[in-house]
């Protein structure tokens, strides 16, 4: 999903450390703050992070705070953000196959093709943000751009807008084509510089970026609240040209009416200003908890100069911290003799709590990252009470009894819908989840642990890994010689090519980075024309990159913004992790759960490039229900564990091995180890946010904390501790676009446990099947984007509506869900 939707690895760690409050993401990533109709159109542009948390991280309606707004994140930042591990138009491809000779170094688009802007040659000649470019020029762009840039762009935006109100007719030529370009150049150039901040992050970038914000909320409520704009929607709604509209463009017509009045459009004037207040607070306290929760986890830093205080890390982990070590001043640091500096960075942070047997390091380590954002000068808890008291107020305002019920207007679900499925979920996962807890406590017993009958929070990553490692006969740190990222990332193109029929190439040097580790990419179609780019940035860095994963887009295809008037623009995405760096001479080499990440967010990258509609306002991740867009992502996620893929990827990286076959076996075995406890956490998460913006009062007797407890007893088997902060890191909601959202995950998973049963159907081993059938999951999830019903678009591509089943299936809880 995108921003949309975002990936703090709240989900994927998840698998890890499926306890602890640790990974909430994505993308802590993928966020709807809505502001006008016609700003839905700037809110999809923008907000199209998917998150990720996978942590996602998408969609974030203010498209502030991450890069794949409405569909990232999410900063849909498995934004599960996309959890701790977890925001095209037509000219066929066909079409673009006969016209364009175009190969990767000659991009068939400029991403600033904006003949109604006019903008004094020498700002332009200044100012990168201005210029018209093929590729965002990110390496150039500063701190220092950002104020005269975005308020040249927002002076002749507004002119446009005026120009536009005076001329609008409802007509696509006189209404949504110029609204388009107008929406597409805000989106772009905030869009450039929302992404360095989240990936170079630095206090000049932060102080502009706050400075000109509001200018650019106040344009984006002005857009969105034009009275001449809706009533040109109204009218195209009315008219007798209405029935025989495309399905694309009747959808857009819809959401822009229905996001119109969601947006204060219709208020009287006295309660439209209240609004934009609102919305303006929305925004800055948006953004002031994100970067809380980055700098709190940048702050703490614990040095340790013993060996003993870190035993049992392993030598990837202990080569991370010493190499931290030397980046904060320690230039003799070395894996072998220290010291070494252990973060709340998410590669760090995972292998002291399942690792270290220093259980005193674990539980400060816990006690840190559950707290990171509740206290001094970064202390979110006011903020969290005024962002919901603020989207109370705003939900009061648009006739609404609570946020819940604005937010799911926009959905798949409805609240009740959404409820039903979260509590059929946890009665099927309750049960396995105790049973989950029995076996730590009877395994950690037998291996004389002083703490068995008393495990905690910081105690049951560690021994679930040791429990792992004896049943499966599985360590994970082990494996990761067989997963390197060069490897890894040729099996998952391969994967690409057999079941969607592209190429993949490197185009490094065809486009500006940000930074020397980023990879880029060029996709192609069968016939070797480009169709799509991508930004790959994999590892992580503490100081200056966000937590979590995320996909977010940078450009989408667009045949209103074609650059020569007969083949589309071209879209281009970034992808985001956080994993561990190159270690010396050794190439990145990865966790299961990190590969599991690169594959969900390769699911959102692909729904974005592989588009094939039309209607650039509903492309690729745009105009998708919040809670279906993390189907293509949670699709991508399934073929790790399909042997053939899997066995593509698993190989040593120094000698060339193939992983054994029966380690292959065990992993496969391994896939619903802890499910119930893996489950019960997306569920624990889930329900909060709804509880929050159903039930919660802001003010009254029972704090935010006290329902984090309350909810706690029926979806934790151990229950928070009593000084549990984890509401202050959860930027899923605060900070993304998952707020009465963030049961998408759980939702999207039902729809993308389906859609991969079609392939098991079909025969996983029956090469011809899988194409076919992977051409028309391309021609359908991939290729419609928002301009057809998600439920229409599955019935399309499945035959039937989607089942429970497949799901519950590969989670090993079909059978205890049946008794249930």
């Amino acid at each position: 999903m995108p921003t949309r939707h975002k990936r703090e690895n709240e989900n994927k760690n998840n698998k890890t450390i499926s306890t602890l409050h640790t990974t909430q993401h994505m993308a802590e990533t993928r966020k709807l703050h809505p502001a006008g109709a016609v700003l839905l159109i700037i809110n999809l542009l923008m907000a199209s992070r998917i998150s990720l948390s996978r942590s996602i991280l998408l969609l974030q309606r203010t498209n502030n705070h991450f890069p794949y707004s409405h569909f990232t994140p999410k900063r849909f930042p498995k934004s599960y953000p996309c959890p701790l591990w977890s925001s095209s138009f037509s000219l066929c491809l066909q079409t673009l196959h006969k016209s364009s000779t175009t190969t990767a170094t000659t991009p068939p688009f400029i991403s600033n093709c904006y003949s109604s802007i006019s903008m004094d040659p020498v700002a332009d000649e200044a100012n990168p943000l201005l210029q018209d470019f093929e590729f965002p020029p990110f390496d150039v762009v500063e701190a220092k751009h950002v104020r005269p840039g975005i308020r040249a762009l927002l002076k002749n935006l507004e002119s446009d807008l005026e120009e536009l109100e005076r001329t609008v007719e409802p007509s696509w030529p006189k209404l949504v084509e110029p609204l388009e370009k107008i929406a597409d150049q805000l989106t772009v150039v905030w869009g450039m510089i929302n992404h360095l901040k989240a990936v170079k992050d630095s206090p000049e970038l932060r102080a502009a970026i706050e400075e000109v914000q509001p200018e650019k909320v106040k344009f984006q409520l002005r857009l969105g609240q034009s009275k001449p704009i809706y009533n040109a929607f109204k009218a195209i709604q009315d008219s007798p040209q209405w029935p025989s509209l495309s399905d694309a463009r009747k959808r857009i017509v819809e959401s822009q009416i229905k996001e119109g009045v969601l947006n204060g459009v219709a208020l009287d004037d006295d309660k439209r200003e209240q609004f934009n207040k609102i919305e303006q607070e929305l925004e800055r306290l948006s953004q002031k908890f994100g970067e809380n929760v980055l700098d709190a986890t940048k702050k703490f830093e614990k040095i340790i100069t013993d060996k003993k205080d870190i035993e049992g890390l392993p030598a990837t982990s202990l080569g991370l911290a010493a190499q931290t070590a030397v980046s904060k001043g320690h230039t003799d640091a070395s894996a072998e003799n220290g010291p070494w500096i252990i973060t709340l960075d998410a590669p760090s942070f995972m292998s002291v709590m399942q690792h270290a047997r220093n259980r005193g390091l674990r539980e400060e380590i816990y006690r840190a990252y559950v707290t990171r954002a509740s206290s001094g000068d970064l202390n979110n808890t006011a903020i969290i009470d005024e962002i919901l008291k603020l989207r109370l107020e705003k939900a009061k305002l648009l006739g609404y009894n609570n946020y819940t019920e604005v937010s799911m207007a926009t959905k798949m679900a409805t609240v009740e819908k959404a409820e039903e499925l979260l509590e059929k979920l946890r009665a099927a996962s309750w049960n396995a989840a105790v049973q989950d807890m029995e076996d730590l406590k009877i395994f950690s017993k037998n291996q004389g642990a002083m703490e068995a009958n008393d495990l905690t929070h910081w105690d049951t990553g560690f021994w679930a890994e040791r429990l792992r490692e004896s049943k499966y006969d599985i360590n994970e740190e082990e494996l990761r010689p067989f997963f390197s990222l060069p490897k890894v990332m040729d099996a998952l193109f391969n994967l690409a090519k057999t079941i969607f029929g592209i190429d993949i190439e490197p185009a490094d040097g065809l486009a500006p980075v940000w930074n020397n580790d980023v990879k880029f990419y060029c996709v192609k179609d069968s016939l070797g024309s480009p169709i799509a780019y991508f930004y790959f940035d994999p590892y992580s860095r503490p100081s200056e990159k966000r937590g979590g994963a995320w996909m977010d887009e940078v450009v989408s295809r667009s045949r209103v913004l074609s650059p020569n008037g007969t083949a589309p623009r071209l879209p281009i995405a970034h992808m985001v992790c956080n994993q561990t760096p190159p270690v010396g001479d050794k190439p990145s080499l990865m966790t299961f759960r990190e590969v599991e990440t690169v594959f969900h967010e390769f699911g959102h990258a692909l729904q974005h490039m592989l588009t094939k509609q039309d209607e650039g306002l509903v492309a690729g991740i745009r105009g998708i229900e919040w809670d279906a867009v993390e189907l293509p992502s949670q699709f991508m996620e399934n073929w790790c564990y399909h042997r053939e893929t899997l066995m593509g990827i698993a190989k040593h990286y120094e000698t060339g091995e193939s992983l054994p076959e029966e380690v292959y076996l065990k992993l496969l075995a391994a896939r619903t180890f802890r499910a119930g406890s893996f489950s019960l956490r997306q569920i624990k998460f889930a329900s909060l946010d709804l509880e929050l913006h159903t039930k919660y009062i802001p003010g009254a007797l029972e704090s935010i904390y006290d329902v984090d407890q309350r909810v706690s007893k029926r979806t934790q088997v151990i229950p928070p501790l009593p000084e549990d902060r984890f509401l202050c890191g959860f930027s899923h909601i605060f900070a993304g676009g998952y707020a009465a959202g963030y049961y998408s995950y759980k939702w999207a998973e039902v729809l993308s446990a389906d859609a991969f049963s079609a392939f098991e159907d079909a025969g996983l081993d029956n090469h011809k099947a899988v194409k076919e059938t992977g051409h028309k999951f391309r021609e359908t999830i991939l290729a419609l984007g928002g301009g057809k019903a998600p439920l229409e678009v599955f019935v399309e591509f499945r035959g039937r509506e989607p089942s429970p089943e497949a799901l519950l299936r590969h989670n090993g809880l079909l059978s205890v869900t049946t008794s249930a």
